[in-house]
């Protein structure tokens, strides 16, 4: 039962944040919104723990994945996915990230040597090929729309970095790391990482005061990053990255409807068929397709029976 309330809680948030990030852009640089995001993220969050009388002290080693998780989390990423969301749809940003499970199988090969069987090749496959019809029209189209493909490299980038993140969070629980305060530092790491970048590339620190880059703001950093992010990795440190991927199996649905509606987002017969591509492949890589199937036969055959 956790295990469910953890797994639709973070399809639900996460669902929601891709169009809150349109909000964020054009009114200050993607360096400083990231930086805010994450800077109010850790301050409600050691609020919160405070409150709780949970010491913030870690150890030297868990200071090191908290600064791993900065940089791959809470800043690298985002900067990636926010960037993307100049050239593409929220939508298709959050369509690009549900391959999340088809990079963790990679870096399950790459950092662990664990050989992905047959279904993750074959979803894998199914998924790059869907994503390609998501993207046909701009392939197709004329040079101006082609910038859309390097909003698809950003997305791809910012979604590695997030396996990335997801191996070592699960290494550090493995460990038996403390879930919030490491989270709590790894977020301030970010957003002072991105503070510091803001300032060297010569921007000026400022806040808008614009009602909708505001109140996504405040979205994104409550409930995108203390509430989404530790229910995600509580989940990882429960089931494991492979499995706690199944969030981004259902979270693209709702982020594209709601891009369809904010929007403007038009499908297309390559679209179309792209995402239900994409959602298989996924479906395929954790091998639920299979279950479905054996759960089906199962209950043809028992209606067969009482039948007879």
């Amino acid at each position: 039962m956790m295990n469910l309330i953890l797994y639709f809680s973070t399809v639900l948030i996460w669902g929601t944040t891709w169009l809150a990030i349109a909000f964020q852009i054009g009114d200050a640089p993607v360096t400083l919104s990231v930086s805010y995001r994450f800077g109010v993220a850790a301050a409600v969050l050691v609020l919160l723990l405070v409150l709780k009388g949970v010491s913030l002290k870690i150890s030297k080693k868990n200071h090191l994945f908290a600064l791993s998780l900065g940089g791959f989390l809470f800043s690298t990423n985002f900067i990636c996915f926010y960037y993307a969301t100049y050239y593409i749809p929220s939508g298709l940003n959050a369509v690009i990230f549900s391959l999340a499970p088809l990079l963790n199988a990679f870096n399950g090969w790459l950092f662990l040597r664990n050989t992905p069987d047959k279904r993750v090749i074959q979803g894998g496959i199914v998924g790059v090929i869907g994503v390609l019809l998501l993207f046909l029209p701009q392939i197709l189209s004329t040079e101006t729309n082609q910038l859309a493909i390097f909003g698809l490299v950003l997305s791809l980038a910012g979604t590695y970095c997030f396996s990335c993140g997801n191996f070592i969070s699960s290494k550090a629980q493995s460990l038996h790391m403390p879930l919030l305060p490491t989270t709590a530092w790894g977020m301030a790491y970010g957003s002072g990482f991105l503070l510091i970048l803001t300032v060297a590339m010569g921007n000026e620190i400022l806040l808008p005061m614009d009602k909708d880059y505001l109140l996504s703001l405040l979205y994104l950093a409550i409930f995108g990053s203390v509430i989404g992010f530790n229910t995600y990795l509580l989940l990882v440190g429960r089931i494991g990255p492979q499995k706690a991927a199944y969030c981004t199996v259902l979270f693209p649905i709702i982020a594209l409807m709601l891009s369809t509606w904010f929007e403007g987002y038009e499908w297309q017969w390559p679209a179309i068929v792209g995402v239900v591509m994409v959602i298989m492949g996924n479906l395929r890589v954790f091998g639920i397709d299979s279950q479905w199937l054996n759960r089906y036969r199962l209950f043809r055959q028992r209606l067969l029976d009482s039948s007879s």
